[in-house]
């Protein structure tokens, strides 16, 4: 079995103002995580203690 190849994905360049904007505290609420949907997958957005954000699935 041969690897198909992956398509590229190109990023248009957009300017910074038309790009929507979340506070990551402000969707974390009082606690540290938060559920993110996208096509029935879950995904998962946490606040390290170092103050960094790490989304895994």
């Amino acid at each position: 079995m041969t690897a198909q190849p992956v398509p590229a994905i190109t990023l248009r360049s957009v300017p910074d103002d038309d790009i929507p904007a979340y506070d990551a505290r402000e969707l974390v609420g009082d606690g540290v995580q938060a559920r993110i949907i996208l096509d029935d997958q879950r995904y998962w957005l946490r606040i390290t203690r170092a103050g960094k954000l790490i989304l895994t699935k």
